[in-house]
């Protein structure tokens, strides 16, 4: 008998070890995974197929794109930030729903502060049409952008790396001029997030000219963001693109929301330069014209970039004076 009480005892050690080797407090433990450019063309043919309609918002395609971007938020363990994923609003008799994520930061301090990753998931619908294609798929225009969030969500939702929060925003309406993320910047503002800083990633696609940086952020001397996540990469990641102030890019995507409800470093990143791709708001924007070794490339090249800015145990990034 105290033989048997022995084992037991020696039984109930190892399942207790076991369990704390598995666990911290309530969370699993770190998982590291590998993003691969098959992950990544598998979202793309989904959101980017002729079955969504061109994303527009209001269609039916669209809300198959918010059921697919639920699906794998839950799947890969990224929870909702409101009661659900979705955060709806009206365009007159239109219905909107930005689709939200939250990934809590792993530091009881530095948790209290956001990150917002984001791209918008909606499109145009239809285009001029081509050789009888009418649908104007976005796969560059902003699929790519879309699953890059997507990405860095299942990662750090996996990794367990950062020590800041994350929200993972996918706007809608931005097509209708930045509607979803003016939304959901004010509802934010008004609820007291506190946020520091805010990445929204708009057609990442296709590569830039072997001469110039991987990709640019709009509003590049406004912050000294690139910088700084070029120093965590170990490389220049993000560089300057001299006619982003021509082209207004900073006021033109779902980051200006968010710098002027918050007043807080938001740019874009992109590849596409206005040179490197042929199909802007064209139906031939399709899965097929997507680099995926290119996308996955640049997704895992930013996500030590990401983790320096999220685990510093101050806040690097800041406004420049202008």
């Amino acid at each position: 008998m105290k033989y048997v009480l022995t084992v037991l005892g020696l039984l109930l050690v190892t399942a207790c070890g076991t369990k704390q080797n598995n666990s911290v407090g309530n969370q699993s433990i770190s998982e590291k995974i590998t993003i691969t450019a098959q992950d990544i063309k598998m979202s793309m043919e989904y959101l980017a197929s002729d079955e969504l309609g061109g994303r527009a918002t209001g269609s039916e395609g669209i809300e198959k794109a918010a059921v697919f971007i639920e699906n794998y938020f839950e799947e890969n363990g990224i929870k909702p930030y409101f009661e659900t994923y979705r955060d709806s609003f009206k365009l007159g008799e239109i219905d909107g729903y930005n689709v939200v994520g939250m990934i809590e930061g792993t530091d009881d301090k530095l948790k209290n502060e956001f990150i917002i990753l984001g791209g918008h998931y909606d499109h145009i619908g239809k285009g001029k049409i081509v050789e009888g294609d009418s649908i104007a798929n976005g796969a560059n225009d902003d699929a790519s952008g879309t699953i890059a969030a997507m990405e860095f969500g299942r990662y750090f939702s996996k990794s367990k790396s950062n020590k800041r929060s994350i929200l993972i925003t996918l706007y809608d309406a931005e097509e209708m001029g930045l509607k979803g993320s003016a939304h959901l910047a004010a509802k934010l503002k008004e609820a007291g997030l506190n946020v520091y800083t805010m990445l929204n990633f708009e057609m990442i696609g296709v590569p830039r000219a072997e001469d110039k940086s991987m990709a640019y952020m709009s509003g590049y001397n406004r912050s000294n963001f690139a910088p700084t996540l070029n120093k965590y990469a170990g490389e220049e990641i993000v560089g300057f693109f001299p006619k982003a102030k021509e082209f207004q890019l900073f006021y033109r995507s779902d980051n200006f929301p968010f710098f002027k409800e918050f007043n807080v470093p938001a740019h874009a990143i992109s590849t596409f330069d206005f040179t490197n791709f042929d199909y802007y708001h064209h139906v031939d924007d399709e899965a097929d014209k997507m680099d995926y070794e290119h996308m996955v490339n640049f997704i895992n090249k930013m996500i030590p970039a990401l983790e320096g800015m999220m685990n510093s145990n101050t806040k690097e990034v800041v406004l420049n004076e202008e």
